[in-house]
């Protein structure tokens, strides 16, 4: 007679074969990205670029966006601790930070830098930080 235990310890077993049979990619997390930003322009201008990065990866991360004005946006910038004026806010796996190559960090707040800014809106963080850092997050070298 199989008994619980018996059962239990046979299901287990099964379970690390098929999981170690399983690829890599298969037991891989798939990175969270989070947009925050305000509803409107320039700021969803100015997340045009993030988002048609964001489109051209696929299924290889989950993107969450949430309008900052919202109830859920408030909630979610206030339990990171943030205050004040925040249009957009961009989060990898729950962090807006990220250590460049060369040492440099940067947060993923406001607006990006670059040309095509409107004055006063020019940031701190490029589009190409926010690739590589996603690109850091799926394990593959800058793309």
């Amino acid at each position: 007679m199989l008994t619980r235990r018996k059962f239990v310890v046979a299901l287990a077993a099964s379970a690390a074969i098929v999981l170690s049979a399983a690829p890599f990619e298969a037991n891989a997390a798939t990175p969270t990205i989070e947009i925050i930003a305000l509803p409107h322009a320039p700021v969803q201008t100015a997340l045009k670029p993030v988002r048609d990065f964001l489109a051209g990866l696929g299924g290889k991360v989950k993107v969450i966006e949430l309008d900052a004005e919202s109830r859920a946006g408030a909630k979610r910038i206030n339990a990171l601790g943030l205050k004040g004026h925040i249009p957009i806010l961009l989060l990898i796996n729950g962090s807006d930070q990220f250590k460049r190559p060369d040492g440099g960090a940067v947060r993923f707040r406001d607006f990006p830098a670059g040309p095509g800014q409107k004055l006063g809106t020019n940031g701190l963080w490029s589009v190409a930080d926010f690739k590589a850092a996603v690109n850091a997050a799926l394990g593959n070298a800058a793309h």
